[in-house]
């Protein structure tokens, strides 16, 4: 069997599509400040922490940029006390991100190159499986949030985090404050959106190339 042709082939592809998909989606949250500068005052931000929104958006505007800047660098708020411990999850952090930047690109580039392959030998059923996929993470994803986010939330820093650094004291470290537990959910709401719309495409995108094959087949 050709290699392009294979089952494996189209799986390991759909599968890289999904992922490419999703570090995407996660891609455009953490750049989409607006969505942030909502929440300070649909949550309350200032309010609850206690700090002017002017302060709140220039520290929160240094975050993004510290974790979307691949040079290494010291974590350093511009207004707001941090402790060591702070520092270090930051660190960790953007670690997380940086990786994730690199698989978007691979993902990116893989999915491009197999893709281009893939259509031109007919294996548009590629894009109907990394939809299902998508939808399934959605599924799950959605799930374990409706059940309970804040289990959700506390299971994904275990998994991700090798320390309990991200178990922050808002006295010595009070960016938590400006970092409530419901602008997390409404980020990964975001992000599942993104991913919806991914999903939604993919499966257009199928439904017109495979109309495409079946008007030359006619011919």
């Amino acid at each position: 069997m050709h290699f392009k042709k294979s089952s494996v082939f189209q799986s390991l592809l759909a599968i890289n599509l999904a992922l490419f998909i999703i570090f995407l989606s996660i891609e455009l949250a953490l750049l989409f400040k607006p969505l942030y500068y909502f929440d300070i005052w649909y949550l309350g931000i200032d309010k609850i922490a206690g700090i002017n929104t002017a302060r709140i958006v220039e520290n929160y505007n240094y975050m993004i940029q510290y974790l979307f800047d691949p040079r290494p660098q010291s974590f350093k708020l511009p207004s707001l006390p941090y402790s060591v411990r702070g520092q270090i999850h930051f660190g960790d952090v953007k670690r997380i991100f940086t990786s994730i930047e690199l698989l978007f690109i691979i993902t990116g580039l893989v999915s491009v190159a197999g893709l281009y392959c893939g259509i031109k030998h007919g294996m548009i059923s590629v894009l109907k499986k990394a939809s299902f996929i998508l939808l399934f993470f959605i599924i799950v994803t959605l799930t374990a949030f409706t059940l309970n986010f804040d289990a959700s939330f506390t299971l994904f820093h275990k998994a991700f985090f090798r320390n309990n650094y991200w178990l922050f004291d808002p006295v010595t470290d009070p960016v938590i404050t400006i970092l409530p537990e419901a602008f997390f959910l409404h980020a990964a709401l975001f992000i599942l959106m993104w991913i919806v719309i991914g999903m939604i495409l993919l499966s257009v995108c199928h439904r017109k190339l495979l109309k495409k094959w079946k008007n030359k087949s006619v011919f």
